[in-house]
């Protein structure tokens, strides 16, 4: 059972949309909270404020007045909801009125003194408070210098506070709804309609990665969604031609293995009448059947080599000391420069010069070039265009130096970049760019280095090739014995 299958069976999950939602609200719900707190302790403080200032009024007017009537001072406390009012001045205190017998003081607040954590949790406190609560309160009103104790039940501001909050939540959740809307949308607009589309994008190119047209066209945003969309569709692009490239090589595979058994065959004929061709005495013949030979053999070769590199690349390097000018007289044979009408063929190459490498394998890289060079000469038929090969090659110390020149076009600025790429280094009608990919790989198994040199007319590539390092402890122990 796959994880798939197992997400399947837990059934459908909230999407991205939700949780934002969700989000979104808890968020607001919490900020609201963090402002109700304090609003909360902030409405008991200016009640409390309030209640103790009309009572202060009413002390003053019952302390302004001679003999007031014990009626007109209970409809003053009645108005106030006050149950009793004293003021005090230095260690003297006097009541000043009261509306009921003596009761117990269940809490005491002094106006001013309180901080604000103080504040939030007296706040708290009379909002889970039971109804009847008796408490006092003391202040010093303003321009007066004794200070009003007031007694009051603490009921009425229990239920004002409550109202307070239960206006306060409901408006909470009205600006929390409104603003998680909002937010909502606009996020749903500028991230999860994206995302979306990148993932659908990304699962329909999932299904046929070949089909171009399955590429997501990138949107004009310069964010990091517009990045995102630009670089998924590079990587498609990219993804699409490496894909293109694979089925090519498998086509390619495929055909050469259909025609590699009559080739073969076919070559083998040869072969034969080669061998026949090597008992006729004519002098002329006898010169040209041994080059014959090699060159069916090389044939076979490479009809083996071919499907070798599609498969796990090229055999290793059975390296041995080669003449220089020799090979290149050899490539220049085989390709028919030695005699070609137009084109100036010449061999740069000390006499006995020396190379350790493989003969077969440094011969198809220089036939390889060579062939590249000799077709891009022939591209232009005019007859004042000069068309010279050359290939010079030199010793550096354990180094060898072979650079195959030409006078032709030049490689295109546009396959640089992709030159020793199969199927992408060819800027040739009609090629398949594996040619250079072979060379390039063969040259790497000798240690060494196929590159373009930057060259003003025509295209210079350049082989260099290390002789193979000394074992010392194997010639040690080969001297001592």
């Amino acid at each position: 059972m796959g994880p798939d299958t197992e997400e399947w069976r837990r059934g459908p999950r909230p999407g991205l949309g939700t949780k934002l939602l969700v989000l979104t609200v808890v968020f607001v719900m919490l900020s609201e909270v963090l402002i109700f707190v304090p609003s909360i302790a902030n409405f008991r403080d200016n009640w409390l404020k309030d209640a103790h200032r009309n009572a202060s009024v009413a002390a003053a007017i019952i302390a302004g007045t001679a003999n007031v009537p014990e009626q007109l001072k209970m409809r003053l406390l009645e108005a106030t909801d006050t149950i009793a009012i004293a003021h005090r001045e230095g260690n003297r205190r006097r009541l000043i009125a009261m509306a009921a017998p003596p009761t117990m003081v269940d809490r005491h607040v002094e106006l001013g003194n309180e901080t604000v954590f103080q504040s939030i949790v007296a706040a708290f406190d009379t909002l889970f408070a039971p109804n009847g609560r008796i408490i006092r309160v003391t202040a010093m009103p303003e321009g007066r210098h004794e200070e009003v104790d007031v007694v009051f039940d603490e009921t009425q501001l229990r239920q004002d506070m409550l109202a307070y909050a239960r206006n306060i939540l409901g408006l909470s959740l009205v600006i929390s709804m409104m603003t998680a809307m909002l937010v909502y949308i606009s996020l749903r607009w500028l991230f999860v309609r994206p995302v979306r589309r990148l993932a659908h994008a990304m699962a329909d190119f999932a299904e046929d990665p070949e089909d171009e047209e399955r590429t997501i066209v990138p949107s004009r945003r310069s964010d990091e969604i517009g990045e995102a969309e630009r670089s998924l569709a590079a990587m498609q692009r990219q993804l699409t031609d490496t894909m293109v490239q694979r089925r090519r090589l498998a086509e390619l595979g495929m055909a050469v293995s259909k025609i590699n058994h009559d080739l073969r065959n076919l070559l083998a004929s040869a072969q034969l009448f080669s061998d026949r061709l090597a008992m006729v005495p004519d002098p002329t013949v006898q010169r040209f059947v041994p080059k014959l030979v090699r060159a069916l053999d090389r044939a076979v070769g490479y009809t083996s080599g071919v499907l070798a590199y599609g498969r796990s690349g090229e055999a290793p390097p059975s390296r041995r000391l080669i003449d220089v000018a020799r090979l290149a007289t050899d490539v220049g044979e085989g390709l028919g420069l030695d005699a070609h009408p137009n084109i100036d063929f010449r061999i740069i190459v000390s006499e006995g010069m020396e190379i350790d490498a493989d003969p077969d394998q440094l011969y198809r890289v220089l036939m390889n070039l060579c062939r590249n060079a000799m077709e891009a000469l022939e591209s232009n038929p005019h007859e004042a265009v000069v068309r010279r090969l050359a290939i010079a090659a030199e010793r550096a110390g354990s180094v060898v130096r072979i650079v195959v020149s030409d006078t032709g076009p030049g490689v295109p600025d546009a396959v640089r970049q992709n030159l020793f790429q199969p199927f992408q280094g060819n800027g040739r009608r009609g090629g398949t760019g594996l040619g250079l990919a072979i060379a390039a790989e063969l040259v790497r198994a000798h240690g060494g280095s196929l590159v373009l040199l930057d060259s003003s007319t025509g295209a210079s590539f350049e082989i260099t090739i290390p002789d193979r390092p000394i074992d010392l402890a194997s010639a040690r122990r080969a001297a001592s014995a």
